[in-house]
């Protein structure tokens, strides 16, 4: 059996690291855990790039099937002045993810949609992020 959060997981970073807009934007900066300086503790990863950042699984009731829903966020970084660049990385991360079916080998997905997104400025006072929500329908094997 495998963890279905972690298939979803592999599949987003494999599909966000190869999408051919967002690649243009952030090289194929896709983060699971962002490099930091182990003695400051202080991202030394390139800006922009984008991370994965919480989920959280709800059961579902269902006959006959191990239905659950993941809820997850998806974050977008940028060090560039204002929120153009945050934006413009956010939105091709959604459309990289729009209408995705990802093939997932131990369990089979449902469904996987967008549920929005905050946009802010980090208390650094020079980064700004993009907090991307969505949701995953997942029946387990």
């Amino acid at each position: 059996m495998s963890d279905a959060s972690f298939e979803l997981q592999v599949a987003i970073v494999a599909l966000l690291k190869n999408d051919p807009t967002l690649t243009a934007l952030i090289g194929g900066r896709v983060y699971d855990h962002v490099p930091r300086d182990p003695a400051t503790n202080k991202v030394t990863a390139t800006f922009p790039y984008v991370s994965l950042g919480p989920d959280q699984e709800l059961p579902e009731a269902a006959d006959c099937v191990r239905a659950t829903e993941f809820a997850l966020q998806i974050d977008a970084w940028s060090r560039e002045p204002g929120f153009p660049e945050v934006k413009k990385v956010a939105r091709a991360v959604e459309d990289a993810l729009h209408e995705v079916e990802f093939p997932l080998p131990g369990n089979a997905m449902v469904y996987f949609e967008y549920d929005g997104r905050r946009v802010f400025r980090d208390p650094d006072g020079l980064t700004s992020q993009a907090a991307m929500t969505f949701r995953a329908g997942i029946d387990k094997a």
